[in-house]
């Protein structure tokens, strides 16, 4: 099994909007005022907060956001092909990245340290939802083929360390707008749908709607967490 011999870890996913920054922060907070060995790694790569910086650069940055959204945007669409190498080698570098971030987390629960992750990767749905980047548009040419196999074993590999407990996060469209007004609707309603269908290997699912009292959210996670975790001694 792949968790044998590992501290805990508790996962955190949701839609954008649905608060799992915030909580991941306050849950690792709490945690440690508890007397445990926590800490809290992130597992998503912050292309959303990149796509903001380079638009607001002069003249260019508003042309180039919208070029790269839009071959993001066909590297997830089933009916369509990755729009190229070039862009290929880019999603595959992100992988890299995330697994890089991944290997972090083994080496803290190999040394008995319990992790909180905002997000993490899974296979089911690929290029949401830190999953495979090159598994949805096809993958055509034997150079993209080769790194899109490549993404999937590094997802599949890093699926296999199934979490010991995932906080879900639920929450609804106009919500979370209001929460992340600069994020297209399109996208934010098709993660959304995509939430409640991730099931992370079997891990146990603990499902919130986030839409309830911030401080009714936490009270609840904290429970969960609590009661995936060992005792203190």
């Amino acid at each position: 099994m792949a968790n044998a011999g590992l501290a805990p870890l508790i996962a955190i996913v949701g839609a954008d909007g649905s608060g799992k920054s915030t909580l991941a922060a306050d849950l690792l907070e709490t945690l440690r005022a508890d007397g445990r060995r926590v800490e809290l790694c992130y597992l998503g790569l912050g292309t959303g907060d990149l796509g903001n910086r380079i638009k607001a650069w002069p003249l260019i940055g508003p042309l180039l956001e919208r070029t790269l959204t839009r071959k993001a945007d066909q590297a997830r669409d089933r009916e369509a092909k990755i729009p190229g190498l070039a862009t290929a080698l880019v999603i595959a570098r992100l992988s890299r990245i995330r697994a890089r971030r991944f290997r972090r987390v083994l080496a803290l629960r190999r040394a008995g340290v319990t992790v909180l992750t905002d997000r993490y990767p899974q296979t089911e749905v690929p290029a949401l939802f830190e999953g495979p980047g090159l598994s949805a548009a096809r993958a055509e040419g034997r150079a993209i083929r080769r790194l899109a196999a490549r993404e999937r074993a590094l997802y599949e590999w890093m699926a296999s360390y199934v979490p010991d407990l995932v906080i879900r996060l639920n929450v609804d469209v106009d919500t979370a707008l209001r929460r992340k007004p600069d994020h297209a609707r399109a996208l934010i309603e098709r993660k959304i749908a995509v939430v409640p269908k991730l099931a992370f290997n079997g891990a146990p699912i603990v499902d919130l709607d986030a839409t309830r009292p911030y401080a009714q959210v936490k009270a609840a996670a904290l429970a969960a967490a609590r009661g995936a975790l060992p005792d203190l001694d």
